[in-house]
């Protein structure tokens, strides 16, 4: 279940990855970090950013973006510019890519398949998403 998050924890991800997310995107996550997106008619669980505010959260945000990402770029053809943000529990991931020569990442969402890696853009920025 969602819940809302300190931006702290969001700055924290940020300064790991050395990226910044789209505002669109931080902002949703601050009032509910995690839930689900239907893009093109699919649900998907969005990965939520790691709170250590107490055990319970921790517990509840332990499958964060950063591990999701670390696991996915073990995946043949996971591109090694993306954050994963969004799973269908299939395998492909909603990812953000890093925008070239900047430390922030594109607004448009991509879906990434696992069986073929190829991608696929679903949204030119995460408030076009269809709210599960």
């Amino acid at each position: 279940m969602p819940f809302p998050i300190d931006e702290k924890y969001i700055a924290q991800t940020e300064q790991q990855l050395g990226l910044v997310f789209p505002p669109c995107f931080k902002a949703k996550m601050i009032e509910m970090n995690g839930g689900e997106v239907v893009p093109d008619n699919d649900l998907w669980q969005l990965l939520p950013f790691f709170d250590q505010s107490d055990k319970k959260r921790i517990k509840r945000t332990c499958n964060h973006i950063i591990v999701e990402t670390k696991q996915a770029q073990q995946w043949l053809g996971f591109p090694a510019d993306a954050i994963a943000i969004a799973s269908n529990g299939s395998g492909d991931l909603l990812i953000f890519k890093k925008i070239e020569n900047v430390q922030q990442l594109e607004a448009t969402i991509y879906r990434w398949s696992h069986e073929t890696a190829a991608l696929k853009v679903v949204a030119q920025q995460f408030n076009q998403l269809k709210q599960g």
